[in-house]
């Protein structure tokens, strides 16, 4: 049975594709929320307030005053997000066996791939200081061959796993990115396709644009100091 949220949900993001997931489902589920902007390049991720409810300094992460039993609950890592979302509200994520673990493999294959693969090829062919052939290769290639899973899987599917889920939700981020990531989106004419209708609903063009104009501030191709920030980190 579906629930009333009568509280915002406390959002704490910023605008990567990790962030859009849950901007992106909390729009879908039509729930109130607040967000707080966690900017990323400026070192908000490492304050006592935040790392109290995201341990390993990552976005996004979430507070619903309404959890479980009724009392608060801090949620982190994005998929871990979605799941509690989504069965929370009882939409998105099958009741079925079968059918939730069709959305695990392809949410789990978005965390444990699609996402840090994508991310690698950002960083070296976007911000490593400096230009190195053989990972920009290695995780291009990755990049083409996981993009090919995906139009492989969509060929025959409007959705990665049946019906719309919090697995596409979890996707579609990273790939409207195909053209910084060094992809020919023509290569993979089921993903364009499926780009188009996500990017058609409502709910994932408002998710989208939660705070755009913060992110357009930060050029992290330019700003030194936030790269530093960002990709300098070692335990403390």
């Amino acid at each position: 049975m579906s629930t009333v949220q009568n509280k915002p949900i406390d959002l704490y993001y910023w605008t990567t594709p990790n962030g859009w997931k849950i901007s992106i489902l909390l729009e879908e589920l039509g729930v109130p929320y607040n967000v707080h902007m966690v900017n990323i390049g400026a070192g908000d991720q490492f304050k006592d307030d935040f790392l109290k409810i995201s341990p390993n300094n990552k976005i996004p992460a979430i507070v619903d005053p309404e959890g479980p039993g009724g009392e608060p609950i801090s949620v982190f890592e994005s998929a871990a997000i979605m799941k509690y979302l989504a069965k929370k509200f009882d939409k998105f994520y099958p009741s079925d066996e079968r059918a939730q673990v069709k959305v695990d493999e392809w949410l789990f294959w978005q965390m444990g791939g699609f996402g840090p693969m994508l991310g690698q090829n950002h960083h070296f062919n976007k911000y490593a200081p400096e230009k190195l052939p053989y990972a920009m290769k290695r995780y291009e290639d990755e990049t083409h061959r996981l993009y090919g899973v995906l139009n492989k899987r969509l060929a025959d599917n409007d959705f990665v796993a049946g019906d719309y889920s919090i697995a596409d939700m979890a996707i579609y981020g990273w790939a409207t990115l195909w053209e910084g990531q060094g992809m020919d989106i023509e290569e993979f004419p089921h993903v364009k396709d499926w780009l188009v209708r996500l990017g058609s609903r409502d709910a994932v063009a408002k998710g989208m644009e939660v705070g755009k104009e913060a992110r357009e501030q930060l050029n992290l191709a330019n700003d030194k100091d936030a790269q530093k920030v960002l990709f300098n980190q070692r335990s403390k």
